[in-house]
């Protein structure tokens, strides 16, 4: 069995955290669209701050196992699914047919760069 601290996976739950934070960075100021565009801009790049302690070691520490390419196919992988259910949990928007086909397209292109 896998450990959780092994190369092969805790890249993957680094980046899985990571997006979560970058996401809250992102797009959380968007449901209080009537602070001051600066107040955004802080509270975004503080949240990033911590975004990037979670991002820069999971690339160093997948680098040992996995290829730059097949990293940047997991963040982006990751980065739709964590923004699919920020969307429907926090924005309260709907997930609809074209962004599952989407989605789709993305893991199809994941399965080519993970192909052996």
């Amino acid at each position: 069995m896998t450990s959780l601290t092994s190369p092969y996976v805790l890249p993957i739950l680094l980046l899985l955290a990571s997006n979560v934070f970058m996401t809250f960075a992102w797009y959380g100021h968007l449901n209080y669209t009537s602070k001051p565009l600066w107040m955004a801009v802080m509270a975004s790049w503080s949240i990033a701050f911590f975004e990037y302690w979670l991002a820069v070691p999971a690339n160093r520490i997948g680098y040992q196992v996995y290829s730059a390419a097949e990293l940047k196919t997991m963040q982006e992988v990751i980065t739709f699914a964590v923004f699919s259910v920020f969307s429907v949990m926090y924005l309260k928007q709907a997930i609809t047919m074209n962004h599952l086909i989407g989605f789709a397209l993305i893991a199809a292109g994941a399965f080519f760069v993970f192909r052996s």
